[in-house]
C-alpha cells in the first residue's frame, strides 16, 4: 500500500498519523518514515484499513484498541543507558 493510499484510509476512520499512532502505540516519527519509502508495511496497511472499516460501520474501535493497553517498544542497548550492576 503506498503512504497516499494509507492516509485516505486514515481520513477514513477519522483519524490523523498523530492520533493513530498514539492509538496503536507507534511513534508518530516512525509512521511518518513510511513518507520516504512510499510504501506502508502491511501490518500497518492492514490496521488502517480495519479501522477504516469499523468506522464506516459505526464500531468504536478506539475502546476497542485502547482496551488492549499496548505499550509502546522501547530500543534495548541504545545510547547511554544504564547497565545492570551487580
Amino acid at each position: 500500500m503506498t503512504f497516499i493510499e494509507f492516509k485516505k484510509l486514515l481520513l477514513d476512520a477519522e483519524l490523523t498519523i498523530p492520533k493513530f499512532g498514539k492509538l496503536i502505540q507507534v511513534s508518530e516519527k516512525n509512521l511518518q518514515a513510511y513518507k520516504k519509502k512510499e510504501e506502508v508495511p502491511n501490518a500497518i496497511a492492514a490496521v488502517a484499513k480495519c479501522f477504516a472499516v469499523m468506522h464506516q460501520n459505526g464500531i468504536d474501535y478506539k475502546k476497542e484498541i485502547e482496551s488492549l493497553e499496548l505499550k509502546p517498544k522501547r530500543k534495548k542497548g541504545v545510547g547511554f543507558a544504564k547497565k545492570n550492576q551487580k
